[in-house]
């Protein structure tokens, strides 16, 4: 299926792109696409703002079209950033400001005391109206300083639980690997994103047979 990648973030379309083309989907990104628009975030939730995007971006591609919207909250910020994860330091997409501040709220918080869980929510909409949002998650904490290159957002600050292996099953990271010290694969297994695009994907069939038979 042809499907349009409603994101501006090069990082996540990198990440969407990777993902939905091994479940043997083609992307092309609303930029690819001449579509410019970036439409406001304004839902509580992070499933809200995921279809807000992915309806709008569908209506100007007239495709098939996947939106996330996801963040990073922390047990000791009473679930904080949440929604607000690429605005935290009051500025859209600045990753390392938004760092900083995470770093300064944490800052007297002891290290047994700084759980935290990447959350997405993914919609699938169709141009015919029909949606389809699932979510996913994956369990860690944060750390005191930055660490790893190959990711973006809180990725450096990260540490999640488990690390995926080849095969699609995950081990304990023992060694305290961090989101941007992974390698896609080991990151694709077990990431918030990784789990909500696989759960699209084992729902997808009984969804699109719903919307042929209307």
């Amino acid at each position: 299926m042809l499907i349009c990648a409603a994101t501006g973030n090069a990082g996540k379309l990198k990440e969407l792109r990777r993902i939905l083309e091994a479940q043997g989907h083609q992307v092309k990104s609303q930029k690819e696409l001449g579509i410019t628009c970036e439409p406001e975030e304004t839902g509580t939730t992070f499933a809200e703002n995921a279809r807000i995007k992915a309806q709008t971006i569908s209506a100007l591609a007239g495709l098939p079209t996947v939106a996330d919207d996801s963040g990073l909250e922390v047990d000791a910020l009473g679930g904080a950033p949440g929604v607000y994860s690429a605005r935290y330091c009051g500025r859209h997409g600045d990753d390392e400001a938004n760092n900083d501040k995470l770093l300064a709220e944490l800052a007297d918080v002891p290290e047994g005391q700084r759980a935290a869980r990447f959350v997405s929510a993914v919609c699938l909409w169709m141009p015919d109206g029909r949606d389809l949002v699932v979510t996913g998650d994956c369990p860690g904490r944060v750390i005191f300083e930055r660490r790893g290159t190959n990711g973006f957002g809180y990725d450096p600050l990260f540490v999640p639980d488990g690390v995926g292996l080849p095969d699609g099953t995950t081990r304990p990271n023992s060694e305290g690997l961090t989101y941007a010290e992974l390698a896609d694969e080991q990151k694709d297994a077990i990431s918030h994103r990784g789990h909500a695009l696989a759960r699209l994907q084992q729902a997808l069939p009984e969804f699109l047979a719903g919307c042929e038979s209307v």
